[in-house]
């Protein structure tokens, strides 16, 4: 079972590849959160060895392989640009697993839903290997065919994968949660539990929809986050039990909690 313990370590870069026009995929060595990590969490990392940029950036934990932990990225900003210029054998300073993940099934699903927009597809990997066991439909929706990542690591894990884009330069043409209700209408097996990341007006969208179709939903947000450890109260969400920290109490909350 994975621990509450924090940790903060050097870890060795073992890969950092362009995997698309603007993203990447970074590989290093974390032997302290090998027994430690699920779903959903997420680690800080100090880019640079000076004093800039001054945060660290949170980067999901996209997979854990053995002792190496797998994030992706987009180039976004000064501090993913550093981040790009690693190389294998450089360090960065890595504080993790931080945050609370995905609540897991005991027992395996008749079906788990995975819906994810754009750079959300990054820590449903790692869930999708957890619960591999159950039958699993990935929904990745992104603007044009050119931001659709990790179709093929999801079809690899035995997923059955839609795609939606708002241009219709690939699968669907519209919203994903366009196509996430288009789905629920037509399928016969209903999933037990849908679980989503990706931006916030989809994050409501999918909260809404499951509302309506009483399915349990599991949203991890995308929030700004400072500290990563809840002190700096900058990725403060307003829930029904008032304001919480998507750092320390979430970022996965059920979709329920959340006041959009």
């Amino acid at each position: 079972m994975p621990s509450n313990k924090l940790f903060q370590f050097k870890a060795k870069v073992i890969a950092n590849k362009r995997v698309g026009k603007n993203y990447f995929h970074c590989i290093f060595s974390a032997h302290s959160l090998r027994q430690a990590v699920r779903p959903g969490q997420f680690v800080e990392i100090k880019v640079s060895a000076g004093p800039e940029p001054l945060l660290r950036r949170p980067f999901s934990i996209h997979r854990m392989k053995g002792a190496n932990v797998e994030i992706l990225y987009e180039l976004v900003g000064k501090g993913t640009e550093l981040l790009s210029q690693k190389g294998a054998g450089e360090y960065l300073d890595v504080i993790g697993p931080l945050g609370n993940g995905f609540t897991l099934p005991l027992t395996p699903y008749p079906l788990s839903l995975l819906v994810a927009g754009g750079m959300g597809v990054a820590p449903l990997v790692y869930l999708a290997e957890i619960l591999k066991r159950s039958k699993i439909l990935v929904l990745i929706g992104a603007q044009s065919k050119s931001g659709i990542i990790c179709e093929k690591e999801f079809k690899d894990l035995g997923c059955s994968v839609k795609i939606a884009t708002d241009d219709g330069s690939c699968g669907f043409r519209g919203k994903v949660t366009e196509l996430l209700s288009n789905i629920l209408v037509t399928m016969d097996c209903r999933p037990a539990t849908i679980y989503a990341c990706g931006p916030r007006p989809m994050l409501k969208a999918v909260a809404e929809i499951a509302q309506k179709e009483n399915i349990p939903a599991q949203i991890s947000l995308e929030e700004h986050m400072a500290c990563g450890i809840g002190a700096c109260l900058g990725c403060a969400v307003n829930t029904r039990a008032g304001y919480k920290r998507v750092c320390k109490d979430g970022p996965v909350f059920g979709a329920e909690e959340i006041i959009w």
